[in-house]
């Protein structure tokens, strides 16, 4: 921050002039393609209106260095940098800047990420399809400071940038060996009729017999509101562990499963260990046997739970009757524990939000936006000068 500010304190002490979005940048070609277009082997990454590539064609219409803004749909108003030559969709406005002595490209994408919330929440109209006006994205204001200033701050959000994919990579990488290695543990292997899992013999058992099976109740979003309290709500959904919200008494206490019954997540299974209470689309098991580690049983369901679900009539469910004919197999309780005890390492590596890669990510995160906000603060000249 200090060469910033010495640069500012040299080039631009008393603020930077702002244009319109559309004065410093043009427009580039776009083209209509439909998904059928799309080749499995392209070249060439499409843009359209989403946040990830549309797919892939075996031509491009725009040279690499641009940004695009997504016109309509779900994530209308998001903003990407496009580093490679691409196809940009019909459903999307890309840009790059007029001169690049003059304002570069990349400056204005960072300013214009930096920004992406405020063009979300004031730009977009929210219709039955949100989508946003190409006239009032060419009104943006940019702030253009010297050159060299852009250039200082290009450098350090693609610092910020290279590290967080670094270890988005290093996370994607651990999350695939936690699968092979979770996968190995916990598939049984026949021998003369005999399974076994890592050496040792297993007994195989139905849910049924391991767990007492039920569900939860009906807790609308006014009795949410109502009776407002500490105790958190599990549901269908799997964002915030499944938590949809938290009121002032509980239903449960201590060591449970939970399954989700109904819906696009049915069958994803959730370890909790706390007082909490779960809706009716919400299935919960109990542990009846002493023998069985539940966190164990929790890790093999989570390998085969999915398989379970009945997706027909367009509404994928699991119901109790279909969970309690599940058989899992059982090892001796030591080799549960054993199991557990790799697979809990291997979990809060990858999953744990307050440790490991997750919270590492996280706190990068924070300290680039922290960075990118004070970088691209700029005093308006002419505000100023009003003032």
């Amino acid at each position: 921050m200090s060469r910033i500010d010495e640069l500012i304190t040299e080039l631009c002490p008393n603020g930077v002039e702002y244009s319109p979005l559309g004065d410093i940048c043009s427009s580039l070609k776009k083209g209509t393609l439909k998904q059928g277009e799309l080749k499995v082997g392209g070249t060439y990454p499409v843009i359209n209106s989403g946040r990830e590539w549309y797919g892939y064609y075996h031509t491009f219409n725009n040279e690499a260095n641009a940004f695009v803004i997504a016109a309509r749909g779900e994530y209308a108003g998001f903003v990407s940098y496009i580093s490679t030559r691409f196809w940009a969709g019909g459903l999307c406005y890309p840009y790059r800047s007029n001169n690049e002595c003059f304002v570069l490209t990349k400056f204005v994408f960072y300013y214009l990420k930096f920004t992406e919330q405020n063009i979300m929440d004031v730009l977009v109209a929210r219709g039955s399809i949100p989508a946003i006006n190409k006239t009032d994205v060419d009104k943006i204001q940019i702030p253009i400071p010297p050159l060299p200033i852009q250039e200082e701050i290009v450098r350090i959000l693609d610092k910020f940038t290279a590290l967080e994919a670094e270890l988005e990579a290093e996370l994607e990488a651990r999350k695939k060996q936690y699968e092979y290695y979770r996968n190995k543990l916990l598939t049984p292997i026949e021998n003369d009729g005999k399974w076994y899992m890592n050496g040792k013999e297993v007994e195989w058992k139905k849910l049924g017999d391991v767990f007492s099976i039920s569900r939860g109740r009906v807790i609308s979003k006014d009795y949410l509101r109502q009776f407002a309290g500490p105790y958190p709500v599990y549901s269908s959904q799997t964002e915030s562990n499944g938590e949809i919200g938290r009121i002032e008494t509980y239903d449960y206490h201590g060591e449970y499963l939970t399954w989700t019954t109904d819906g696009a997540n049915a069958g994803t299974v959730f370890y909790r260990n706390c007082q909490f209470s779960i809706t009716n689309v919400c299935g919960l098991l109990e542990m009846k046997l002493c023998h069985v580690d539940i966190k164990y049983v929790f890790y093999v369901l989570g390998v085969t739970m999915k398989k379970y679900v009945s997706s027909g009539m367009g509404n994928p469910k699991l119901m109790s009757n279909i969970v309690r004919k599940i058989s899992i197999p059982i090892p001796p309780l030591e080799e549960q524990e054993r199991i557990v005890s790799i697979l809990d390492r291997f979990d809060a590596l990858v999953n744990d939000i307050s440790i490991g890669l997750p919270a590492e990510i996280a706190a990068r995160r924070r300290q680039y936006e922290y960075y990118r906000g004070k970088l691209l603060s700029f005093r308006n000249i002419a505000v100023a000068k009003e003032a």
